[in-house]
């Protein structure tokens, strides 16, 4: 799972990638004045911690999130659209995490004169809004001049034609793509142009320590808050001083188990695993999918000659104990490759290439 993580300057967006991370020496790229600082967090889970410890498997791991810090929106202001690098940076996400800054600091001046996450919120979705708007615009004037040219297929052009239309009706009647309804084809159709109100966004809301909690009007994202600083600092703390000071501050879970379990949600996005003695895996998959889908996550190889899929429930074999306990009470099931994933599901497949 890829987010990047956007907002104005001074917003703190680079406090809250520091904060998720627990590092403030990620990975570099830039270009075209766009920067971004990517970097990649395990995606804490206790019941693979557990699962590993039943088969004493040598190595663990970790289902994984990359963020990737980007600079530059600010430049999309003017209704003009996105930068090319800009959106370049964006589109290969799968998801946004939009900071935005409700912390007073006088040394630190807003770029707009004053602190309103309510403002700035719809500043973003805007400017999400009028990029898709401008690029679907130009999508269907090219489409409309290839019109009646030798080699095109007709049928599928028409199609196409009447898909952007739609989604540009809906654009301009201020739906974003991810509340507009798609088949699979018509997904795919969209799926190369980088358009950014298909992707989900998480809301994070950056206090100041001891702030108390803000509120956006009615809106339909999913809102987090956080005192970035704060966090940012306590994720730089060994781990045998960090509990003690979450503690202090009244700090139930860190900011990026918070997050991730939102991205998760967001995401539709659920666990499954592959145990063994060598390696105890976990796996990210979306929720719905099946286990042909599961078996291709591991390896195109394993999908192709997949046969059918040993299946248990990850916290029904914890409580059994063993898998040969799972066999003798008839726990471990044989299904094909429409089986639907469950969360926490281990998965073992016989396939033969």
């Amino acid at each position: 799972m890829k987010l990047a993580i956007i907002g104005l300057p001074q917003s703190g967006k680079s406090t809250v990638f520091n904060a998720l991370t627990g590092s403030s020496d990620a990975t570099k790229m830039s270009g075209s004045r766009v920067e971004v600082k990517q970097a990649v967090v395990d995606v804490p889970d206790e019941r693979l911690l557990k699962l590993a410890e039943l088969y004493k498997s040598q190595k663990i791991v970790h289902a994984q999130i990359s963020f990737a810090d980007v600079a530059g929106f600010a430049e999309g202001a003017g209704g003009q659209g996105l930068s090319a690098a800009l959106l370049n940076a964006l589109s290969g996400m799968d998801g946004l995490l939009l900071v935005l800054r409700a912390f007073e600091d006088d040394s630190v001046p807003h770029s707009a004169g004053s602190i309103d996450p309510e403002r700035d919120l719809q500043f973003f979705l805007e400017e999400l809004m009028l990029n898709d708007l401008i690029t679907v615009e130009r999508k269907l004037e090219r489409l409309v001049a290839e019109q009646g040219k030798p080699g095109r297929d007709e049928a599928a052009m028409e199609r196409d034609q009447a898909l952007f239309e739609r989604v540009l009706a809906g654009l301009n009647e201020g739906v974003p793509l991810r509340e507009q309804t798609f088949d699979e084809g018509e997904r795919e159709s969209l799926s190369g142009l980088g358009l950014l109100t298909h992707k989900e966004i998480l809301v994070v809301i950056n206090l100041g320590e001891g702030q108390a909690e803000v509120e956006l009007g009615e809106q339909r994202l999913q809102v987090l808050t956080l005192q970035g600083k704060l966090e940012m600092e306590l994720a730089q703390l060994p781990p045998e001083e960090l509990a003690e000071f979450q503690s202090e501050y009244g700090i139930e879970e860190s900011s990026s188990q918070r997050i991730i379990r939102a991205a998760y949600e967001l995401m539709d996005t659920q666990s499954f695993y592959t145990v063994a003695e060598k390696e105890a895996h976990a796996w990210m998959l979306r929720i719905g999918a099946s286990a042909l889908d599961a078996a291709y996550t591991i390896h195109s190889d394993i999908a192709r000659g997949f046969i059918r899929a040993e299946i248990i429930g990850g916290d029904e074999l914890l409580e059994l104990g063993s898998m040969a306990k799972a066999r003798d009470v008839g726990k471990l099931r044989l299904e094909g490759k429409t089986y639907v994933m469950q969360d926490g599901d281990i998965l073992n497949v016989r396939f033969n290439v």
